[in-house]
């Protein structure tokens, strides 16, 4: 083992959007501090944006296997490099709901109340949308939280078709709003490595090392604290000390590491005297739908409205619903990247147009529902397998939001759905279990060590 004799105020374990938007805060302090990311720089080519090559061929997938709750392995659509999954992700920097910090009912449980609150956040959202330069338009979303300042940016104009779109979603009575969208200088998507990593390092007290594999945190003697990372740089072992080791390596692998870094004093795994340590993963239910249009369009367009008006719900159904999103150009989105076969199924209804074809006469949908916490679905680790035990739930909320949005899409159509492109049929796919995008829940905060504080 090489033993880095340099002693750091803060070592970042994770680049993504916690660990660079951290590291971005404390550069300027003069604290020494260390990032470490698995994975490398992503190389700049014409393939960062093709979903078909980051998601459908997995160009820049971790390559590894986890097991699911069959013990089936998978490859997790995990992206390890500096940026984290900001660097393939759409760029919707969305902000929770003032009551999503309380307890909310769904019809299968409770929506646990935070510790908490919104106002205790509002400030850190507004300096983080000035970060990650988020375009966006208050007044637009009837769920809206309360706004301490305007969007730093205007929002992204929609497009012609998706005006029109917009206009008949709002002649049902519905409230299109513009999606917030976090964006360069050039309308590409920001990320962490671009908005928080790269200026950090312009600080001399700031060090990043790649390749760098963390396996291991090791505590004191007695096993009060954590003082040291152990991690694997070109397969060599080294050991970095800091005072203040901080996990922002995603809710899956942040609890995978605590799991794997037990000693004689934590036989349970670090910090997990609770037995909470990975428990209550959650990731939402997500599903993707085309809506066929007769005009066509680049297939290459941005995401660039949402609606919200079945987030808490409707009349029917007095409960959260979920959200819905466009997805942009079919060809661009790597939501579709995941799931091609909607479009085959389409193309076998409608002979002699291909995929790219088909694309080209597509708007795409995204539909998000919350899933609940439930203690059973966790991360476990047994030797250095890491296994998702993760079954689905809430499922009524997600089903209603697909058929609303279905009768949505309908009224939208020219002619009521009759023609070859809108016959009302509107093939729809579930992202698959890979999809860890949206992970959370297994390192839960709080002020009760039985049920939520890591202890």
């Amino acid at each position: 083992m090489i033993i880095d004799d340099s002693y750091y105020d803060v070592i970042i374990i994770g680049s993504g959007a916690g660990g660079a938007t951290l590291a971005y805060k404390l550069a300027p302090t003069g604290k020494k501090i260390l990032i470490l990311e698995r994975g490398d720089f992503l190389p700049k080519e014409d393939e960062n944006l093709d979903a078909i090559e980051v998601f459908k061929k997995e160009r820049y997938h971790a390559p590894e296997q986890w097991y699911d709750v069959a013990l089936e392995p998978f490859r997790p659509q995990a992206n390890y490099s500096v940026g984290g999954n900001t660097k393939v992700y759409s760029g919707a920097l969305l902000r929770m709901r003032e009551k999503d910090f309380d307890a909310v009912p769904h019809q299968e449980g409770i929506s646990p109340e935070w510790p908490l609150k919104y106002t205790d956040f509002e400030p850190y959202y507004t300096e983080a949308e000035k970060l990650y330069r988020v375009h966006g338009k208050q007044g637009d979303d009837p769920t809206e939280s309360p706004r301490s300042e305007e969007y730093p940016y205007p929002p992204l104009e929609h497009g012609v078709q998706i005006q029109e779109i917009c206009d008949r979603i709002s002649q049902q009575g519905l409230h299109p709003s513009h999606l917030p969208l976090g964006l360069d200088e050039n309308h590409n998507r920001s990320d962490a490595e671009g908005a928080s990593i790269l200026p950090a390092l312009n600080y001399s007290n700031v060090t990043l090392k790649t390749g760098a594999k963390v396996v291991c945190l090791h505590t004191n003697p007695s096993g009060s604290e954590i003082k040291a990372v152990q991690a694997k740089i070109d397969e060599r072992i080294y050991l970095f000390s800091a005072d203040i080791i901080v996990l922002a390596c995603g809710a899956v692998n942040s609890a995978a590491l605590l799991l794997s870094s037990g000693n004689d004093a934590h036989s349970n795994g670090l910090a997990n005297s609770s037995d909470l340590v990975g428990r209550y993963l959650m990731k939402h239910l997500m599903t993707t739908i085309v809506q066929l249009k007769p005009i066509s369009n680049s297939g290459v367009f941005q995401r660039t409205v949402c609606v919200n008006d079945f987030y808490w719900g409707n009349k029917d159904f007095p409960y959260p619903i979920g959200h819905v999103q466009n997805t942009g150009g079919v060809l661009a989105d790597v939501i579709f990247g995941e799931s091609p076969p909607i479009l085959s199924i389409v193309a076998k209804l409608m002979p002699g147009f291909g995929l790219r074809q088909l694309a080209t006469h597509s708007i795409g949908w995204w539909l998000q529902t919350e899933d609940l916490p439930d203690p059973n679905n966790r991360v476990q680790m047994q030797g250095k397998k890491l296994y998702l035990n993760y079954k689905e739930n809430n499922f009524e909320a997600h089903d209603r939001l697909l058929y609303l949005w279905q009768d949505v899409m309908r009224a939208t159509d020219h002619d009521g759905g009759t023609s070859l492109f809108t016959r009302g049929i509107y093939p729809h796919s579930t992202t698959p279990m890979q999809v860890v995008a949206h992970q959370c829940g297994t390192c839960r905060f709080g002020e009760d060590p039985k049920t939520q504080f890591l202890t």
